[in-house]
């Protein structure tokens, strides 16, 4: 008797102590709908060539989260960069060719206009979280647009390493100043990055909202994520290592479904469009497994391996689950794409609009929005470099014939020369060739 009365009593107490334990359950806000102004939130991953996710055809690393976004959104097998972040973001966020508004590594002129500008100016709630990499700390972060923000490199530096550590004990600005040393101890950049992103999505449950995430995450220097044992005794001043990419690549793709769940969990994920790219190619020093063939990352290099990036949307309801697409698509287009699917008008203030919206595509045609796509390609206007331009299409592509300084000039076809090795000859060329040929110079001539 004395035994049965000492397990109940035992059992009342673990009953008791369980229930104090217990935190009440969340009160998750009741959610307005906007659909006429859907929310956006993009995310790049830095130097994340279009090798590196499990759903392009990559081997070498664990991306379930983009698998997911790609199984239930669309995949684009055909979107290009310029081979370097700087001109390749401000591409993005501009709208407009290199020639048009590119002057000098990591500055974006506050003259110009932002998908941050285009969004605010209609409404929206906008935020910047990761890489700013564009100078001018908080005035020119609040000129592009942004009301919120946390970043890093918010002023130019000569050297990216000069700006303090990128991911254990980060360099973080954040309302006008640098986090303190207390903030910022033993943290890891893309955790204050994706917590900022989430707390200001909870903040902003029945506002239209704009988040550009540019995550760290997956640049160099090489070092171990907060998943990692080794993590905690980490000296960021250790010299990189290139064996902790695919780690890192993982903790990339945890945060973004982090991002994912969050929308999910607030019942606002059918009015918000989640898009992930890369920036430029991986890492030349990175060599990845891709559709059974191992490849060196190409960053740097005007070749497919340095421009071709990864590509992914997801709009539960609005793009149909599983599509894939091989429209031509590049760093212009982003902007009027935006513009599309937020029902906002580019006005005048804008100026030259390079990009092409296929916000088509996502409502389901099949119809190409494009034939060719440039780039004009320099890193900063003070070294005096001849820059590589090119168009190309598919299999196709042709350098502007200026001895450029990153490529010499030439035709080339992809399909049989990825490399770039072997430009074909003019007597060496069918008929269709000469037209496709001819075609691209007619391109080159008017983009200037």
């Amino acid at each position: 008797m004395k035994c049965r009365l000492l397990f109940i009593v035992s059992i009342i107490s673990v009953l008791i102590s369980c229930h104090k334990n217990d935190s009440p359950p969340e009160v998750l806000p009741v959610v307005i709908p906007h659909p006429e102004k859907p929310n956006v939130i993009l995310i790049i991953g830095d130097d994340i060539g279009y090798e590196i996710p499990t759903c392009n055809g990559g081997q070498s690393y664990q991306t379930p989260n983009l698998d997911n976004m790609a199984a239930a959104g669309i995949r684009f097998q055909q979107c290009y960069s310029s081979p370097l972040c700087s001109p390749s973001r401000i591409m993005l966020l501009t709208g407009k060719y290199s020639f048009r508004n590119y002057y000098s590594w990591g500055i974006l002129n506050t003259n110009e206009k932002t998908i941050g500008n285009l969004l605010k100016d209609n409404g929206y709630k906008t935020m910047y979280a990761g890489k700013w990499q564009l100078d001018g700390g908080e005035a020119s972060i609040k000129n592009f647009g942004f009301d919120k923000y946390t970043v890093f490199l918010p002023f130019k530096t000569e050297r990216e390493d000069e700006a303090g550590s990128r991911y254990k004990n980060p360099s973080i600005y954040d309302n006008g100043n640098f986090l303190s040393t207390a903030q910022v101890e033993g943290k890891y950049s893309d955790d204050i990055f994706s917590d900022s992103v989430k707390s200001f999505i909870k903040q902003n449950i029945n506002n239209p909202f704009f988040v550009y995430y540019a995550m760290n995450l997956c640049h160099a220097p090489f070092g171990p994520t907060p998943d990692d044992k080794s993590f905690a005794t980490w000296d960021p001043n250790n010299p990189t290592r290139p064996s902790f990419f695919p780690e890192m690549v993982s903790y990339m793709d945890k945060k973004i479904g982090e991002i994912n769940a969050l929308i999910a969990k607030y019942s606002i994920d059918r009015e918000t469009i989640v898009i992930f790219l890369g920036d430029n190619g991986s890492p030349e020093v990175i060599e990845s497994v891709f559709n059974g063939i191992t490849i060196t990352g190409g960053k740097t290099s005007t070749t497919t391996y340095g421009t071709h990036v990864p590509l992914i949307m997801s709009w539960p309801g609005k793009i149909m689950p599983g599509r894939l697409s091989d429209n031509l698509f590049d760093f212009t287009d982003f902007l009027p794409t935006i513009a599309d699917i937020t029902n906002t008008s580019i006005t005048a203030e804008y100026g030259q609009i390079d990009g092409h919206s296929i916000y088509s595509i996502l409502n389901g045609s099949t119809e190409n929005t494009r034939d060719w796509i440039f780039n004009h390609y320099f890193l900063d206007t003070d070294y005096n470099r001849i820059p590589s331009r090119w168009v190309q299409n598919r299999q196709y592509k042709l350098y502007e014939d200026n001895k450029g300084f990153f490529h010499a000039p030439g035709f080339y076809n992809l399909q049989n020369d990825i490399m770039e090795i072997n430009p074909l000859l003019d007597n060496q060329l069918t008929p269709a060739e000469l037209i496709t040929r001819q075609n691209f110079q007619q391109v080159l001539d008017s983009l200037k």
